[in-house]
This record gives C-alpha cells, structure tokens and sequence, in this order.
C-alpha cells in the first residue's frame, strides 16, 4: 500500500510539474508577447497625418511635380568634389567563377574632372580583373585592396585626386 502511495505521488509530482512548465512557458510568452507591443509603439510613428504628407512628397506631390527632398544633402556631389563612379562588377581573376562589385567614389583636390574619373573607372576594372579571392580575404587583404587602390588612383590622377572611398564591396 505504501508503494502504491508513492507511486501516486510521483505520478501526480510529474503531472504537476508539466503543469507548471506549461504554466510558466504561457506567462513568458505573454511578458514576451506585451514588451514587444511596447517597444514596437515606441518606435513606430504616432502622428498618421505625417505618414501621409511624407508619403505624398516621395511620391511627388499631389500635381506629381517632384519637390526636393528636405535634409541633409549628399556628400556625393560634384559641387563637394566628390564624384560617385559606376558600379564595377567583374569576375575575379582566381578563382574565375567569384564575382565582385564596388561601388567608389573619389574625393578630388579641386574641381572635379569627369574624363579623369572615367579613366579612373576604367583602371580599377582593369585592376580587379588581376585580383585573386586570397588576396582580399580578411581585414587585411581588404585594407591592402583599398591601398593598391589608392596608388593606382595617384598614379593615374598625378595628385588631382585626395582619397578613393570604396562605398560597397561584395565578393560572390
């Protein structure tokens, strides 16, 4: 009899546990599921009227003229000197089958050169089409990239052209 008691007992501790477990995992989803309605209406707007007039000037206007984007301007104008160059995309030179894009912009000196840019274009497409994965693999393969870069660039702009800034890299 006393075997069977604790067998109940144990039968029952087993029932109660999962019970609670349930229990438990039913109180955490919903502390879960309230913290994460809290924060998401901390972020989202409150204010619907200025999601409308927002979305009205990116569309252009209720007239569909399009009116300038208030903010800050971009860095990448020829009026700051800076001249956002095409995309590159090439394949690499080993292993053949991975590709590459970058996107660079060049900070020039002074006023900014188009046909020296084109040229500067041309040479880095040139350039990457000698380059292997192992030699851009890592932190510091990217910084020896970004410095063979930066020669060619003096190199080939004698001194017109201040810095190369690469604005994506993807290797595939």
């Amino acid at each position: 009899m006393a075997e069977e008691a604790q067998a109940g007992e144990a039968g029952g501790k087993k029932k109660g546990g999962s019970v609670m477990l349930i229990a438990g995992l039913a109180i955490l989803t919903l502390v879960g599921a309230g913290g994460g309605w809290f924060v998401g209406g901390m972020i989202a707007p409150k204010d619907p009227a200025a999601d409308a007039k927002h979305e009205e000037a990116a569309a252009g206007g209720e007239h569909g003229e399009g009116k300038k984007e208030e903010g800050l301007p971009h860095i990448s104008t020829e009026a700051a000197g800076v001249v956002l160059l095409e995309p590159i995309t090439t394949n690499l030179a080993y292993p053949s089958e991975n590709w590459i894009r970058l996107e660079v912009a060049l900070a020039f000196k002074g006023a900014p050169e188009l046909p020296l840019a084109e040229d500067i274009h041309q040479d880095i497409l040139a350039y990457m089409r000698t380059v292997s994965l192992q030699q851009i693999e890592g932190p510091r393969g990217f910084q020896y990239l970004k410095d063979d870069l930066q020669e060619r660039v003096d190199l080939r702009s004698q001194g017109k052209v201040g810095k190369i800034m690469l604005r994506s890299f993807v290797v595939e």
